[in-house]
């Protein structure tokens, strides 16, 4: 978590601090061999230097992006779930619980899909 500490920092709302701890924590206590980092200002997971998952804080929501090809494998997941989403991320409203399930099979998605991927991104 201390790739994560000055990204932490920087969140004014102590409830979007600790739910966004709570997540990365979470990620890194499930999948500890992806290596946390930060890059482009947003707390990221990676894989053999691939992107994996990665999060980001707004107003309303925390956004968590596995990419595309995630977003498109889990929709009716997603939407299942009562997030809303873009092709690129899915929104977790701050006051809606996080489906940890749900992360844990986008990251296992991931994991599985990249194996053999070369690039940072798909």
């Amino acid at each position: 978590m201390d790739a994560f500490k000055d990204f932490l920092d920087r969140i004014d709302n102590p409830q979007h601090r600790a739910r966004t701890e709570e997540v990365l924590a979470w990620v890194t206590k499930t999948f500890p061999h992806l290596v946390p980092k930060i890059a482009w200002n947003q707390p990221m997971f990676t894989d053999h230097d691939t992107f994996i998952i990665g999060f980001s804080v707004a107003k309303h929501h925390l956004a968590v992006a596995p990419e595309q090809a995630g977003i498109h494998h889990f929709v009716d997941e997603i939407e299942q779930a009562g997030y809303d989403h873009t092709k690129e991320l899915v929104r977790i409203k701050w006051d809606h619980p996080v489906d940890f399930s749900l992360l844990e099979k986008m990251i296992e998605f991931n994991i599985r899909d990249k194996a053999d991927c070369t690039t940072f991104w798909r």
